[in-house]
Parts: structure tokens; C-alpha cells; sequence
């Protein structure tokens, strides 16, 4: 898959994610394209590693699009854990 192909796959794997998971976030569209993108990434090799299989096979495979969305909500939770709420703490 070319670099455009990889680009949308993270923006709309990202939004799913993103709707899987509602709430606020402190990243925008970029952030969340960056986390579809890795996430496309981590799914695909969590696929090769635990099951063996090469999941990330073409744009239009159920497989691409279930690896892509699943690492993205992974990547997700991880932002989410990492970043936190800092900006609702003030500090007197």
C-alpha cells in the first residue's frame, strides 16, 4: 500500500477510535491521523506476532481495516493514560 492508502486508513481508523472511545482529547486531526497510522501499525504486527498471520494485507481487507482500528483504540487508551487531564489541574 502507498503512503496516501496508509494516510487515510490512519484518519478513519483513528475517527473509529476515537468513536469507540468518546470523550476528550487534547490532540486534533493530526493526532488523531498519527494515532490511526501507528495504530494501523501496531494492529498489523500484534496480528503477525500472536496469531501468526500477515493482517495487514491491502486497503480493502476486513483484516487491514480490523488491525488498523484495534491498534489505533490501543494507542488511544495509551494517549489518553499518558497525557491525562492536565489541563483541568491547577495548581494554586
Amino acid at each position: 500500500m502507498g503512503i496516501i492508502a496508509w494516510i487515510l486508513i490512519g484518519l478513519l481508523a483513528g475517527f473509529i477510535a476515537k468513536a469507540l472511545m468518546p470523550g476528550k482529547d487534547p490532540g486534533g486531526v493530526i493526532i488523531t491521523m498519527l494515532i490511526g497510522i501507528a495504530g494501523g501499525l501496531l494492529g498489523g504486527w500484534l496480528g503477525k506476532v500472536i496469531f501468526g498471520v500477515d493482517s495487514i494485507d491491502g486497503f480493502f481487507d476486513v483484516s487491514t481495516w480490523l488491525a488498523a482500528i484495534i491498534g489505533s483504540v490501543i494507542l488511544l487508551a495509551l494517549y489518553r493514560l499518558v497525557t491525562g487531564n492536565k489541563r483541568n489541574h491547577r495548581h494554586a
